[in-house]
């Protein structure tokens, strides 16, 4: 069966660890990616499946911390699946076969740990740029948040232009599009919650009235919010706002 992918803030890396990689459908066409996949943020909906049964072990960061994996520039990986050992190299293959080499997830997890933290301190020169990242964000997603991008670089001391700057570089989001994907990401939850009508949902995720909730809510999907099926969506399941 087909699922779609929506943007989430998130970046993503999945091990399959036995049976087939999932399927992107790309152009019309789905095509088989690697063992080790790099989800970029996802802006537009990327329609995916497995093919047979497989055992997935993935890994999702916060909005900021892919950064410490990757050294490029975030927004090269956007609304795409990329093989990450072409990005990262043999380290991430050795990383993979020790995952296939346990069945323990307390293992698996302290294997992903320690290969995570070993890359974090390769990078601690980003730490206070990452860390003006995320406080901008936490402003962002605050429910009474009314601020313009002006207001908030000048009480950090910074340009509009420099926050830009940072923010897509660490995010591969503008600080516009990763409040528009959080507050859609919330109204998703409560769609799928299925028991509070549309104009009320659109109030409380902060859209500015019901035709603004449906627009952006069209554009992360496709549909409408009143046509979106939440039964036959991993979507909601695997939002990062629950």
């Amino acid at each position: 069966m087909d699922d779609q992918a929506f943007a989430t803030g998130c970046i993503e890396v999945m091990f399959t660890l036995s049976g087939t990689p999932w399927q992107t459908k790309i152009r019309g066409n789905f095509t088989k990616t690697s063992n080790i996949e790099l989800w970029g943020q996802i802006l537009q909906p990327l329609t995916f499946r497995i093919a047979g049964q497989s055992e997935i072990f993935g890994i999702r960061f916060y909005p900021a911390a892919a950064a410490f994996l990757l050294k490029e520039e975030i927004h090269q990986f956007n609304n795409n699946v990329f093989d990450l050992t072409s990005v990262l190299g043999n380290s991430i293959n050795e990383l993979h076969a020790q995952l296939q080499d346990t069945l323990s997830t307390k293992r698996r997890i302290e294997l992903v740990d320690a290969y995570l933290i070993k890359k974090l301190a390769a990078h601690t020169k980003t730490l206070d740029r990452i860390d003006l990242v995320q406080q901008v964000m936490n402003e962002l997603t605050h429910k009474d948040f009314f601020d313009n991008i002006n207001n908030v670089a000048e009480r950090y001391g910074i340009s509009s232009r420099y926050l830009q700057k940072v923010f897509l570089h660490y995010t591969g989001l503008s600080p516009k599009l990763y409040a528009q994907i959080n507050r859609f990401q919330n109204s998703l939850i409560l769609i799928g919650k299925g028991d509070r009508p549309l104009t009320a949902i659109a109030y409380e995720c902060g859209y500015f009235d019901q035709s603004h909730f449906i627009r952006e809510f069209k554009s992360f999907t496709g549909f409408a919010p009143s046509g979106f099926d939440s039964t036959n969506s991993s979507a909601t399941l695997a939002s990062p706002n629950k």
